[in-house]
């Protein structure tokens, strides 16, 4: 069996399966995609299946997703986790634009704080690094909310490993959140940095958008086979056993999708699985 806890920043023991909320806003990451309370009920049933790290941003909805999640779990267990991320404005389903300004990014946190109704953010991500501000002034900016005590630890989201080594110059990296599943490996550079810092690295897409549950690649469906589980569960496996430092966090708006991710925590891959589904 994979190891289950990750200490994020040294000092958040997180389950390393989490939950990732673009599932419950609209496509697109736009508008709700369903009724508030079966979102609210799919939030606190990951809770109870023992979920302890729940990965979102301010601009799922815009907004919603925050609201739901401190409609659903506020006042927030002891061990819970809560990530967010900010840095990019979304004006519509599948259109986002990069704000990286310094006065931005505390606009954007503190908005974060309150929807969220807390007062210091685990884990506060940049979404994206802003092209047209200089890196130093948006970690600059992180690192003064962090010194006010409004960000416990700082995370960054789609960054190089040549960005990431910068970044830890200047300011403490809790995690990465870069695309990284079982048939998309291009961040394979930043992982090896993430093992060797050990930041916590958040896959996005870990499922590949979901094209890794309709996967047909006979050797993934003959793992999955062997374990009378889905391809899907097999993907999320293979990640908890590929790294310690991966801590996958499939979103869904499915309760049965939720219990069948939750689950692939149980599967333990052997080391010649390990093997088959490596040479994919």
């Amino acid at each position: 069996m994979a190891e289950e806890i990750f200490d994020v920043g040294g000092d958040l023991p997180v389950r390393r399966l989490g939950f990732g909320t673009g599932g419950l806003v609209g496509p697109g990451y736009w508008g709700p995609r369903g009724g508030r309370a079966e979102a609210r009920e799919l939030l606190r049933t990951a809770v109870e299946r023992g979920v302890t790290l729940i990965d979102t941003a301010d601009n799922y909805g815009p907004d919603l997703a925050e609201e739901l999640i401190a409609d659903a779990l506020h006042p927030y267990r002891e061990q819970l986790v809560i990530a967010t991320k900010g840095g990019v404005v979304r004006t519509g389903p599948d259109q986002w634009h990069v704000a990286g300004r310094p006065e931005q990014l505390r606009e954007m946190c503190e908005a974060s704080l309150r929807r969220l109704r807390v007062e210091r953010i685990d884990l506060y991500q940049l979404h994206r690094f802003d092209p047209s501000v200089p890196m130093a002034e948006q970690l600059g900016a992180l690192a003064e909310l962090r010194a006010e005590g409004k960000i416990r630890h700082i995370g960054l989201d789609s960054v190089t490993a040549e960005q990431l080594r910068l970044a830890l110059e200047s300011v403490p990296v809790a995690s990465v959140q870069n695309a990284y599943n079982l048939l998309e490996r291009g961040s394979a550079d930043v992982l090896a940095l993430c093992e060797e810092r050990g930041i916590a690295f958040l896959p996005y897409y870990p499922l590949g958008s979901g094209s890794l549950t309709r996967e047909s690649a006979a050797a993934l469906t003959a793992v999955a086979a062997a374990h009378g589980a889905g391809t899907g569960q097999v993907a999320l496996a293979w990640l908890l056993h590929h790294s310690p430092v991966l801590c996958p966090t499939p979103g869904t708006g499915s309760p049965a999708h939720l219990a069948q991710n939750l689950d692939a925590a149980t599967i333990h891959l052997s080391p010649r699985e390990m093997a088959v589904l490596d040479a994919l």
